[in-house]
């Protein structure tokens, strides 16, 4: 299968985890986009700062590069709060679909809270998450689902909609 799905949506909405339950059961390779951020990025975000246009312009380019690396299909997190950056993203790879896991602010807001100090994202970047977002509605290859959602009806929504050769 050669489709490739962006998991996106604010932090806390679970990108992570739906990309590995999905990239498993179409056995595609995953890709982390938080793992592309530069070390410049990490500290602000650490630090409670939230990221610029500027700063995610070298982010972007090296998820397109990720996607160009995959000709065969991949799930990439990332949360593409903007359409300039799902445009971008689509650029590097035409018929890119993607999911966006819907969350109302309290919800992630609590799950972002409860990642603990491991975690490099800090939870008062959340309001500034919702603040960027332009939900992708009525944009191509886009599917919304509940983030709140069980995991598992997740992935197989996920995986029943990769399979159609339309986009929905």
């Amino acid at each position: 299968m050669n489709v490739s799905v962006v998991i996106m949506g604010v932090a806390g909405c679970g990108k992570s985890s739906l990309g590995r339950a999905v990239a498993q059961a179409m056995q595609l390779p995953l890709v982390e986009g938080d793992d592309f951020h530069s070390p410049e990025s990490r500290q602000k975000m650490s630090q409670g700062v939230a990221l610029t246009d500027d700063d995610r312009a070298g982010w972007l380019d090296r998820l397109c590069d990720q996607l160009r690396q995959h000709p065969g299909g991949m799930v990439l997190t990332c949360s593409a709060l903007k359409k300039a950056y799902r445009e971008r993203l689509r650029a590097a790879l035409p018929g890119l679909r993607f999911v966006f896991l819907e969350i109302n602010r309290e919800q992630a807001q609590a799950r972002v809270g409860s990642r603990g100090e491991a975690h490099f994202f800090s939870s008062n970047l959340v309001d500034s998450q919702f603040a960027t977002l332009q939900a992708p509605t009525g944009e191509p290859g886009v599917l919304t689902l509940a983030a709140t959602a069980p995991l598992d009806q997740l992935q197989a929504e996920v995986a029943a909609w990769m399979t159609h050769k339309e986009l929905a």
